[in-house]
């Protein structure tokens, strides 16, 4: 697999990972009454995704062999990150809202997808080596 391939997912990852920190981080702690997700629990889930864009932007910009080893951590990471906020917001179930409940949802489906191409870039990459 082209090594430019690879270097452009961890691009993706890394602006999907700053969408997520300002959207948890800021917007949703601005409407918390609307998503219902209390806003220590928002901070929680929009630093995460902080340092998974350091690494990201990181590894795109410095490593330049050997990329499947460096894209395998960070997808494993990100499929974590899912329960982590599924198991954060079914905490806090009572409060959480219907319009909460869509965006971790739809958040999970999208960092899932991406872990899962990750995932098998890496692999598929690994096995041409």
């Amino acid at each position: 697999m082209e090594s430019n391939y690879l270097k452009k997912l961890f691009l993706l990852d890394g602006f999907g990972a700053i969408l997520s920190a300002l959207l948890l981080g800021i917007v949703l702690v601005k409407l918390e009454k609307y998503f219902g997700i209390p806003k220590t629990t928002l901070y929680v889930l929009a630093t995460l995704p902080c340092f998974f864009a350091i690494y990201d932007f990181f590894c795109y910009f410095k490593i330049e062999k050997n990329l499947e080893k460096f894209l395998k951590p960070i997808a494993i990471v990100n499929i974590l990150y899912c329960f982590l906020s599924i198991g954060l917001t079914s905490f806090h179930y009572k409060a959480v809202t219907y319009l909460g409940w869509i965006y971790i949802i739809g958040e999970v489906i999208i960092v899932l997808g991406i872990a899962i191409i990750e995932l098998k870039a890496a692999n598929f990459a690994k096995s041409k080596n």
